[in-house]
Order: C-alpha cells, then sequence, then structure tokens
C-alpha cells in the first residue's frame, strides 16, 4: 500500500510538472496556441477544477500566473531581485486563467495566446495526496496521514481513539513551529503563507503567492490554514483564501460544505471560520515581525 502510495505522487508528477518535458502539462504550453492538446482524464479534471476555482475566487486563483515566471524568482533561482514595475505591468496582462480553453467532449486543452503558460502547482499536489489516500483505503488502511509540503489528507483516528492533532503554522516563528493545533478526522488540510520561498527586501516581504490583480506578492495575508473534505479542494481555494484576506476568504470558505479556515493577517491578527471554532485551538498568539 505504501509502494503503492509514493508510486502515485511520481506518477501523476510526470503527468502535471513544468519540468518534466515530457509531461502534458509542458506540451500544453509547448502547443497549446498552435493546436489543441489531447491530454488524459487527471489532467483534464486538475484543469476543470482549476477553473471551478478561478471563478469560485473571482479569478485570484488562476494557474497561467505561470506567464510570470523569470520575473519573479522564488524557486532554485531564487536571487532577492524585484523586478521592475514595467515588466511586471507588461507581463501581468497575459495572467488570465480564462485563456485556457477546454474542450471537454474531446479532452483538448487550447490557449488564447501565445504567450499564457499554465502551472498546476497550486491544486495538483492536493489531487495527489487523495489519490494516494485511495491507494492506502484499497490496501485496507484505516488510521494514516498523507501529506505532500503544506497538503495533507488525515483518515480515521490514532489507535487510541483520539483524533488526529495537526499543527498551524506560525508565519513569523521559527521553522515547524506552530501557534495552534487543529482536531482533523477524514478531512483534508493545506497551508499557504508568506514565509515558504521568499525574501526581504528594504524592510517588506516577497513571496511566491502572486495576486493576479497586481502581478505582486498578495498582501493580505501572512499564513492560511484550510480545512477540506478533500485535499483536492483544499488545495484549490487555500491560496485564492490567502490572496483574498480574512472577510471574503473566509466568506469563500462558508460557501462550500464542510469546509472552513484559520487565518493569520497582515496584521497578525487570528480569524477563525465558525465551522472551526470547536477544533482549533490556538496556544498562543502568532509571532511578530515583517
Amino acid at each position: 500500500s505504501l509502494g503503492a502510495a509514493f508510486a502515485e505522487f511520481h506518477r501523476l508528477e510526470g503527468l502535471m510538472s513544468t519540468w518534466i518535458a515530457s509531461s502534458e502539462v509542458w506540451a500544453i504550453n509547448d502547443h497549446g496556441f498552435e493546436r489543441p492538446v489531447a491530454v488524459g482524464p487527471e489532467t483534464f479534471a486538475v484543469l476543470e477544477r482549476s477553473r471551478w476555482a478561478s471563478e469560485l475566487s473571482g479569478g485570484v486563483f488562476d494557474i497561467t500566473f505561470e506567464a510570470m515566471k523569470g520575473l519573479w524568482r522564488f524557486d532554485h533561482d531564487l536571487d532577492g531581485r524585484v523586478p521592475d514595475a514595467r515588466d511586471v505591468a507588461a507581463r501581468r496582462v497575459f495572467v488570465d486563467h480564462r485563456d485556457v480553453r477546454l474542450d471537454a467532449a474531446r479532452r483538448e486543452v487550447r490557449l488564447r495566446r501565445p504567450e499564457t503558460r499554465i502551472n498546476l502547482g497550486g491544486i495538483a499536489k492536493g489531487y495527489a495526496v487523495d489519490r494516494a489516500a485511495q491507494r492506502l483505503l484499497a490496501g485496507g488502511l484505516t488510521s494514516f496521514i498523507v501529506q505532500a509540503g503544506g497538503d495533507l489528507y488525515v483518515h480515521g483516528r490514532k489507535p487510541d481513539g483520539s483524533p488526529w492533532i495537526v499543527g498551524v503554522r506560525d508565519p513569523r516563528g521559527p521553522e515547524s513551529s506552530f501557534f495552534g493545533s487543529l482536531a482533523v478526522e477524514d478531512h483534508a488540510f493545506s497551508s499557504a503563507g508568506d514565509y515558504e520561498r521568499s525574501f526581504l527586501r528594504d524592510g517588506r516581504r516577497y513571496h511566491h503567492i502572486l495576486d493576479p490583480r497586481t502581478g505582486y506578492p498578495a498582501t493580505a495575508s501572512r499564513g492560511v490554514t484550510v480545512w477540506a473534505p478533500d485535499a483536492f479542494t483544499a488545495d484549490a481555494i487555500d491560496d485564492a483564501v490567502f490572496i483574498l484576506g480574512p472577510d471574503r476568504g473566509l466568506a469563500l470558505c462558508e460557501q462550500l460544505p464542510s469546509c472552513g479556515a484559520v487565518i493569520v493577517d497582515a496584521d497578525n491578527k487570528v480569524w477563525v471560520s465558525s465551522r472551526l471554532t470547536s477544533l482549533f485551538h490556538q496556544h498562543r498568539p502568532p509571532t511578530g515581525g515583517t
């Protein structure tokens, strides 16, 4: 069962990575403007879910942020450089989820403009976590946690019958420090924050979660934890909740069944959605700082 679960991650990475030349996402980016690109059912399902998340969030979740690649450098190429505002403005016009055209009957993808590029990094991990969990369930496991980065799914309870307790990250605390915890059972838990893949410049923090409306890193939140029935949903909306901030972000969660969020906003205030008030326990205030 464990081997099958790990194999799912590798298999899906091979389909949806922007770094693997044989992936279906690579083919879309390479040829999607010139001609329709046929993809498998799983990649198409993730693309459809991405469109759903974009429409639900008013466009702040957007897989075409890949058009900004090379201007902002937060991966292996991180160099602490802030791009010229004119370059950001020029590139931002190519970030528009509506430029990805999906043909469900043919399971084909087209890109409306030659500059359009997609990246499923903000949603595909959640799909992979759910697929791995399905493998473990098929293998007869009844209590487990599947985690990939900030995305995880918890099934069942601990052997002693108590619920699994998952830490809520302190955005300005030491790495792997938590200011609160959440009891999780048969639910997913996804975190997004400005503390990953980030740098400080002139007293300001720059990070990898870009707001499509500005082309710059989002500023409404420091950290977000989303609780949802499956990791696919949690991963799809955590960045959107982060970008929208506490008022609109919590409202988005409340629209969805069995979904909630804990948000640390830009002023370090903690917001907890109504469905999590009995499950979330705050141990201390989040650490201050830039």
